[in-house]
C-alpha cells in the first residue's frame, strides 16, 4: 500500500520520464483540485494519457502487478464481500481470497481512503492490484446486474397482489383514480428509482419512456445515441409516468397536454438534476428526462476537447470587458456546458454574473440565474431588460431565438457588458449570415460580436477494442491525413457494450473576428469569403478538428463523416 507522500511524487515522475510537460502538469492538479478526484482520473479526463499507458505507469510506479479482470471467474462468495453500491462507488472488483487477505482489483491502487475503507467494509487486509478502469466498469456490471426485464419480473412478484393482477390481468384503460392509489405502490417506485439509476450508471445523456401497441420501451441515449434497454409492461409505464409527474410537482390528471418539469436525485454518492418533457401520443404519454449530472460537466474549458489554438483564442476573448462570444450547434452538442465552462473561467467575485435560461441546466456557485417563464411573460427578452437594470457586468444569454433578443443583447454589448449566448447554426461563419438575417444591421454585428465558437460532439473510440485502419495513400492525401499517423477503426468489447466507442469529445471552429473579417461583414458579408479567411488567420474547421482527432486515435473516419460535412473551397 503507498502513502501520502508516493502519491504527490508520481506527478514528479511523470515529468522525469517526460510523459508529462510541466504545463500538463498543472493543469492536471488544478483539475485534481476542482474535481477531487485522484491525478490518475485527471490525466484521463484531460487526455493526457490513455487507459493502458495509465496502467503501465501507475503499475512501474507503485510496484503493484497489474491484472486482467476480465479473464477472471469471479466466485459469488467473493462478490458478496464488496456490495454492488461499493464497487461502483470505490470501482473495485474482488478477486481472490487467501486467509484474511483480500486481493482486490482497482484502477488507482495510490488511493488510500478508497482501500481504508473497503479494509472496514469487508474486515479483511486488503491487497490491492491494479487493473484497466473500463474493463473492472464493465465487470462489475456484468457480475453484480441483473437485466431490467429480471428486475422488473422481481418487483412485480414483490409488490402486493393489486399490482400484480392490475399489471397481468386488466385490460382496460387504467383510471386516474388507480393511477392515483397505484403511483406511491413500492413496486412503481422501484421501477422508476431502477430506471433512473441505471440510466445515470450508464452515463445516458436521455431516458426516454414510450408507449407501444402491446407494452412499453425503455431506451437511453448514450454517446448520442440511441440504445433499447428493455420492453416492460404497458400498464407499469403509466404508473411510472405518474410517479414522474407527482416527482416533479405536474398535473398527474393531465393526459391531453404537454408538460414540463424537472426534480433532483441523489444517485450514486451525485445529485442529478432531471429535466422532464411529457408528450401525448396516439398511443399515450412519451416521456423524455434528460439526465444533467454535474460530475460529468466538469465546467472546464481545458477539458472540453477543442484545439490548443481554438482553446488559447477563446480563453483570450472571454477576458474582453464587452462584447459578445455565441456558441452554436446542433442541439446536444455542448454549448451550454461550453458557455458554463466560460463562466467558470472567467468569474470573479468582483463582477455581477446574471444568467437567464430556459431551462436552468446547472446551478453555478456565486452566480445569479434567471430561468425563463413564458407562462407569466417571463421571456428571454423581457428577463434581459430587467437584467440591464441589476448592474451586470456579464450576462450570459441560454439561447437567441428572435429578434427582440437579439437586439437587446446587442445593446448589452455596445453598453458596456460581455455577452455570452448560444445559436442554432451549424457554422461559425453561418451564424453571421443568420443574424443579419434575423433583422440585425451588419455595421452593429461587427462592432460587438468578438468570437463565434461552431461545435459538435464526436464519440471516442474505446480505448479496449479500438484496432488499426489500413488506408491508402490516396485516401490520406484527399484528407490531408499525416502519413505518419496511425487511424482506428472501431472493435467490440464488453467495455463499450460492443459500440467501439466509449464517451464523447468535443470539436470545434472558432472564428475570431479580426479586422479583415469586420470588413467583410459590413460590406457584402459573404459567408465562404469569411470562412476562407478565417482559415488563413489560422482557424481549423469542424472537418480539420475532427480529422486531427482520429490522427490522435481518439476517433475514428466513419465518425468523422458522420459528424461533419466536407469543406469546400
Amino acid at each position: 500500500m503507498t502513502n501520502n507522500a508516493s502519491r504527490k511524487n508520481f506527478g514528479q515522475t511523470l515529468l522525469e520520464k517526460k510523459f508529462l510537460t510541466p504545463e500538463q502538469l498543472e493543469k492536471a492538479v488544478q483539475h485534481q483540485k476542482k474535481t477531487g478526484h485522484p491525478l490518475s482520473e485527471a490525466l484521463l479526463a484531460l487526455n493526457f494519457s490513455d487507459e493502458n499507458q495509465l496502467l503501465i505507469l501507475l503499475s512501474d510506479f507503485l510496484s503493484v502487478p497489474p491484472i486482467k479482470v476480465t479473464t477472471l471467474n469471479i466466485p459469488e462468495e467473493l462478490l458478496k464481500l464488496i456490495p454492488e453500491d461499493a464497487a461502483n462507488k470505490y470501482q473495485v472488483l474482488p478477486i481472490s481470497k487467501i486467509g484474511n487477505v483480500l486481493t482486490v482489483a482497482m484502477s488507482d491502487p495510490s488511493n488510500i481512503v478508497s482501500l481504508d475503507d473497503i479494509e472496514k467494509l469487508t474486515k479483511h487486509k486488503v491487497n490491492p492490484v491494479i487493473g484497466l478502469r473500463s474493463e473492472i466498469r464493465s465487470t462489475i456490471e456484468g457480475r453484480y446486474r441483473k437485466s431490467l426485464a429480471d428486475t422488473v419480473g422481481k418487483i412485480i412478484q414483490d409488490g402486493d397482489v393489486a399490482s400484480i393482477e392490475l399489471i397481468k390481468e386488466k385490460k382496460e384503460i387504467v383510471k386516474d383514480e388507480e393511477i392515483l392509489r397505484s403511483v406511491e405502490d413500492g413496486p412503481v417506485i422501484k421501477l422508476t428509482n431502477y430506471i433512473l439509476r441505471r440510466a445515470v450508471e450508464d452515463g445516458a445523456s436521455d431516458i426516454l419512456l414510450e408507449p407501444l401497441v402491446h407494452n412499453a420501451r425503455v431506451r437511453f441515449r448514450i454517446d448520442g445515441v440511441l440504445r433499447e434497454v428493455e420492453l416492460i409492461p404497458r400498464k407499469m409505464l403509466d404508473f411510472s409516468v405518474s410517479r414522474i409527474k407527482v416527482m416533479s410537482n405536474l398535473n398527474i390528471t393531465e393526459h391531453r397536454l404537454p408538460q414540463d418539469g424537472r426534480f433532483r436525485m441523489r444517485i450514486v454518492e451525485k445529485n442529478i438534476d432531471f429535466r422532464v418533457s411529457i408528450l401525448p401520443s396516439t398511443l399515450g404519454e412519451k416521456v423524455v428526462l434528460r439526465v444533467l449530472d454535474k460530475s460529468q460537466g466538469l465546467l472546464d474549458i481545458d477539458g472540453l476537447g477543442l484545439s490548443e489554438l481554438a482553446t488559447k483564442r477563446l480563453k483570450h476573448d472571454s477576458t474582453s470587458s464587452y462584447g459578445m462570444i455565441l456558441a452554436c450547434g446542433p442541439t446536444g452538442s455542448g454549448k451550454t456546458t461550453t458557455l458554463y465552462s466560460i463562466l467558470s473561467h472567467i468569474y470573479d467575485p468582483e463582477k455581477n454574473v446574471i444568467t437567464v435560461e430556459d431551462p436552468l441546466e446547472y446551478q453555478l456557485q456565486g452566480i445569479n440565474q434567471v430561468n425563463v417563464n413564458t407562462e407569466v411573460g417571463l421571456t428571454f427578452a423581457a428577463a434581459l431588460r430587467s437584467i440591464l437594470r441589476q448592474d451586470p457586468d456579464i450576462i450570459m444569454v441560454g439561447e437567441i431565438r428572435d429578434f427582440e433578443t437579439v437586439d437587446i443583447a446587442i445593446k448589452a454589448a455596445l453598453t458596456g457588458h460581455l455577452v455570452l449566448s448560444t445559436l442554432h447554426t451549424t457554422t461559425s461563419s453561418g451564424s453571421v449570415t443568420r443574424l443579419i438575417n434575423m433583422g440585425v444591421e451588419p455595421f452593429l454585428l461587427s462592432s460587438t460580436i468578438i468570437g463565434v465558437l461552431a461545435q459538435k460532439l464526436v464519440r471516442k473510440l474505446c480505448p479496449n477494442c479500438r484496432t488499426v485502419d489500413e488506408i491508402d495513400d490516396q485516401f490520406r492525401e484527399k484528407y490531408k491525413i499525416s502519413k505518419s499517423a496511425v487511424i482506428y477503426k472501431p472493435g467490440e468489447c464488453k467495455t463499450c457494450a460492443n459500440q467501439g466507442y466509449k464517451g464523447r469529445i468535443a470539436i470545434g471552429e472558432y472564428l475570431q473576428l479580426s479586422p479583415e473579417i469586420k470588413q467583410i461583414i459590413n460590406t457584402n458579408c459573404n459567408e465562404q469569403l469569411i470562412k476562407q479567411i478565417a482559415r488563413e488567420k489560422g482557424m481549423k474547421t469542424l472537418r480539420e478538428e475532427a480529422i486531427m482527432k482520429a490522427e490522435a486515435g481518439l476517433t475514428s473516419m466513419p465518425e468523422v463523416f458522420r459528424t461533419t460535412i466536407e469543406d469546400t473551397e
